[in-house]
């Protein structure tokens, strides 16, 4: 694979409630992705980045929200989210500011 699609392949971690108890129950850490992002790519983006085993990936694609505005209703953008399994005795921690 490619070493500069690894890089743009995570787009940011995504945090919310859902996010932190998988994180907690099976050492699952949820990210967002590009839309075009095959597992594969994901858990060697993942594996590079953050220098940790990845045991198994799960994508959804989460569909964007309509909204009303204004001019009437539109949809936000639709989106792909990440779970990212690690291996036992493996974790990112996204707290540490260096």
């Amino acid at each position: 694979m490619n070493q500069e699609r690894l890089l743009k392949v995570l787009v940011a971690p995504h945090v919310s409630e859902k996010a932190a108890m998988a994180g907690d129950f099976s050492n699952a850490v949820v990210f967002r992705v590009v839309p075009d992002a095959s597992k594969r790519e994901i858990a060697a983006a993942v594996e590079k980045l953050f220098k940790v085993k990845v045991n198994s990936v799960q994508v959804s694609n989460v569909k964007g929200k309509l909204k009303r505005n204004r001019f009437g209703f539109a949809r936000k953008p639709s989106w792909k989210k990440a779970y990212v399994n690690l291996a036992e005795g493996h974790d990112i921690d996204f707290a540490l500011a260096d």
